[in-house]
């Protein structure tokens, strides 16, 4: 077991997106990381986006909705750093259909990533965060709030996210902090979807969101002088979900 003095994160789903900026800006403010995805090829691409020494991260192939999966990444993790003082549950998955053509298996598709993956990466993970006075980020969404049609799973799934984190929050607290993002609209598109002015223009801060956007909140929250906030759900949409909007 290699004993590291800097501070270890875990992420979830990490080989793009919210996930992956969360990754490189932990690894850019001295963290090491464990990246987990369910994609092993995705993960082989990772390395020359990094930016960083090989030896400040660790890629795990991982399905978290695999109770096996996540047990072996919390032990390739300690064994490859010795610690973990974060995990950020940010695996997830949206299945969209009408209400009639949702089968049983995409509804539990979706629950075992975005939901019981969380738990799971909390269940096997609690004990080494005690250790640190660690915390728990779970990138939740303001589909926990409001909806478009046909996202069932989904927006069940994340406004669980928000309450299994003030659940945790009280149960793990003081040792373990527990806080979740919202996030709105992310464009996680890489410059290959076209954005319009008025996408932009829905939004008070004057743009639609990037995934450094969350990782920068993300980053606040790990800030062991933050000891204070824990419980809390962060929306963070440039204001979108405050504007009424009226159809002249």
């Amino acid at each position: 077991m290699a004993r590291s003095t800097e501070k270890v994160a875990i992420v979830t789903g990490a080989a793009h997106g919210i996930g992956l900026a969360t990754a490189r800006i932990l690894l850019e403010n001295k963290y090491r990381v464990a990246i987990w995805d369910v994609n092993p090829d995705e993960l082989d691409k990772l390395p020359r986006q990094l930016k960083a020494d090989a030896d400040r991260y660790l890629m795990y192939p991982c399905d978290v909705s695999a109770e096996t999966d996540v047990q072996r990444g919390i032990a390739q993790t300690l064994e490859r750093f010795g610690r973990i003082d974060v995990l950020v549950n940010n695996a997830g998955v949206m299945d969209e259909k009408p209400l009639e053509d949702v089968t049983l298996a995409d509804w539990n598709r979706v629950l075992g990533t975005n939901l019981t993956g969380a738990f799971l990466g909390a269940k096997y993970a609690a004990a080494e965060l005690a250790k640190h006075r660690g915390s728990i980020i779970n990138i939740a969404s303001t589909r926990a709030f409001q909806s478009e049609p046909d996202t069932f799973a989904y927006s069940a799934t994340k406004g669980a996210l928000v309450a299994l984190t003030h659940a945790l929050a009280i149960s793990l607290g003081p040792n373990v902090r527990v806080n979740s993002i919202s996030p709105g609209w992310i464009d996680v598109s890489d410059g290959s979807q076209t954005l319009r002015k008025k996408d932009h223009a829905q939004h008070p801060a004057g743009r639609v969101g990037t995934p450094d956007d969350v990782a920068r909140m993300v980053l606040f929250l790990t800030d062991s002088q933050n000891d204070f906030v824990t419980g809390q759900n962060f929306i963070v949409d440039g204001g979108m979900t405050r504007k009424m909007i009226y159809v002249h």
